[in-house]
């Protein structure tokens, strides 16, 4: 019998999908809600609906605000056979605030922050709380809250992946009270100079219908 150190080889949609499922399975073992989002191929998502018009990063399921959950055999078998992004629904386990690279980099505090590649900001906090006048009034920055999403780590867009700023298992998956973050960002926001035009974000999720 001859010995080899050289690895079986095993497709690439093969391993994006046992990482997405077993980041799925992490979240939903922490009680956050998940659900399947369309997967890149090309320069567009594909939900696997052939009547689906949507080219950009959306929820693979029609239903996805009534079946998202943290049940783990549905999340293995919604990754058995796709290599779909992780989507986190927002508005039960927490809200999330999602601003620039500008001022987010100013305000990271004790609960997770995801970043996406192209400079958004996700800052989870627990739920319930409006936006200050401060931030209510700029175009980039949006809650996400009750019927809406965002993609969570590894998930990955045009501009490249989604990762963690500040990891939920850093902060041991706590956390924080969104008027607190608010006030950091809204303080960062009073001491930072305007650059230039406030720019409409490109919209990472919609709203249930």
């Amino acid at each position: 019998m001859q010995w080899t150190s050289r690895q079986p080889f095993v497709p690439p949609s093969i391993l994006d999908r046992a990482l997405l499922r077993r980041a799925a399975l992490r979240y939903a073992a922490h009680g956050w809600a998940v659900t399947p989002g369309a997967y890149l191929t090309g320069d567009r998502f594909d939900c696997g609906r052939p009547d689906c018009a949507i080219t950009g990063c959306h929820p693979a399921l029609d239903s996805w605000a009534a079946t998202a959950g943290d049940d783990p055999a549905r999340i293995a078998a919604w990754w058995r056979r796709r290599p779909y992004t992780v989507l986190l629904t927002t508005g039960d386990a927490f809200d999330v605030l999602e601003v620039p690279a500008a001022l987010g980099a100013r305000g990271p505090g004790a609960g997770p922050v995801a970043v996406t590649a192209d400079g958004r900001w996700m800052f989870l906090v627990r739920p319930g709380s409006p936006l200050r006048p401060e931030l209510e009034h700029r175009l980039d920055v949006v809650r996400h809250g009750a019927g809406s999403w965002i993609p969570a780590p590894p998930t990955r867009l045009p501009e490249g992946p989604v990762r963690w700023e500040v990891s939920p298992g850093r902060v041991q998956w706590r956390l924080p009270d969104s008027g607190e973050v608010q006030e950091r960002l809204a303080t960062a926001l009073g001491s930072s100079r305007p650059a230039g035009p406030v720019l409409v974000p490109r919209q990472l999720s919609r709203r249930a219908a």
